[in-house]
């Protein structure tokens, strides 16, 4: 039974009919209690929606108290010093989120003197802002009847209605904001009908394993009656994950009879972007020893009056479509070189690298690996 199909017309029509006021009863029973869901204030359920991008629930809800707690106002975000929201960003990933949400509430607190847009199609001109997080933050805070497609909306529809077109496809696209934008229309309540739908995709019809044993909406999905549960959505292939290989020389020396240890900010496109880190040479293959490292005439001469403290410490991080393979080589170097930095270095104490925004893998060195 496809949404589109004009074979079973009449029970196409029922199920579309009724689907939303049967996900909005679901909810009421089975919704988790989470803090974004107590409040119409489009700041926190922005931010909400901001942080739960490509991030789970469970790891995101921390890190939305502590942004609560540091900037409980669009203004206080608006004035908040981009290294420290960083730094409080710090294992969430994704860091362009973060730095589009700074500059859209310093858009909002200067130019649209600190009032939220109250439409889905303003919210659309915000930086940062798409499609899922626009009708989210319309219906949530101002009722607006707007339907979210998400990943987990994607998911539900396509199993339920029978949606086998890629997910992936512009055609697919049009399709599920055509099948939601008509299931939205029989919603009791688009806030609580769109906060439904993302939670059966969440912890009902899951990804893997889905219990369609005790689903509310059995009799009339298409995969659970053919046995498609695992076939839909439909979704090509992922891009095939690079691998990278980092190799960290971290300088470290004495200052004024502290500790100090060389980083910078990396600038440019990449990964990573206004995050710091040690000093960096990246490889196209992983090197056996520190001596196969090509090192220009100026940086070697540096590494020769230093002396290689430790073993070279190995750490992975996978992001979306990358493997960092990374190898830290502490390299202490004495007082009186210390001036002699390559340029955009800087030395730090172990006070200020604490506060400063670091890759997960950084962090997790200075935290573990430098002794």
């Amino acid at each position: 039974m496809n949404w589109q199909s004009d074979t079973n017309a009449s029970e196409t029509s029922e199920a579309l009919t009724h689907f939303a006021p049967t996900l909005e009863r679901w909810y009421d029973h089975h919704r988790r209690d989470l803090p974004w869901r107590h409040t119409t204030d489009p700041y926190r359920i922005w931010l909400s929606e901001i942080i739960l991008q490509q991030t789970r629930v469970a790891q995101g809800m921390p890190y939305y108290l502590r942004f609560v707690e540091a900037y409980p106002t669009l203004s206080d975000l608006a004035l908040a010093d981009e290294q420290a929201l960083l730094r409080l960003w710090q294992g969430l990933g994704y860091y362009s989120r973060a730095r589009n949400l700074h500059q859209t509430a310093k858009y909002i607190h200067s130019e649209l003197n600190g009032l939220f847009p109250t439409t889905y199609l303003a919210l659309l001109a915000l930086k940062g802002i798409g499609t899922y997080t626009a009708a989210a933050v319309a219906s949530f805070a101002y009722g607006e009847r707007v339907p979210v497609v998400d990943g987990n909306v994607y998911r539900v529809l396509a199993r339920v209605f029978g949606v086998d077109e890629d997910i992936m496809s512009t055609g697919a696209k049009k399709t599920f904001a055509a099948l939601a934008a008509r299931l939205m229309a029989h919603a009791v309540d688009p806030a609580t009908y769109n906060q439904a739908i993302m939670e059966f995709g969440a912890i009902q019809c899951t990804p893997v394993a889905p219990d369609c044993l005790i689903c509310p909406v059995q009799q009339q999905c298409v995969a659970c009656q053919t046995g498609r549960q695992r076939e839909l959505p439909v979704k090509k292939k992922k891009a095939a994950v690079r691998d990278r290989f980092f190799h960290y020389l971290v300088f470290c020396t004495q200052h004024n009879g502290e500790a100090v240890v060389a980083m910078h900010e990396r600038t440019g496109r990449d990964i990573w972007q206004n995050l710091h880190e040690f000093y960096l040479i990246e490889t196209d293959e992983p090197k056996a020893d520190f001596r196969d490292l090509d090192l220009d005439k100026p940086l070697n001469d540096l590494v020769e009056q230093g002396v290689l403290t430790t073993s070279p410490v190995a750490s992975n991080q996978l992001l979306s479509h990358q493997r960092i393979k990374a190898f830290f080589y502490r390299i202490d170097l004495p007082e009186s070189v210390k001036n002699d930095l390559p340029e955009g270095y800087s030395w730090y104490t172990r006070q200020q690298i604490s506060h400063l925004p670091k890759p997960v893998l950084i962090a997790d060195y200075f935290e573990k690996g430098l002794g």
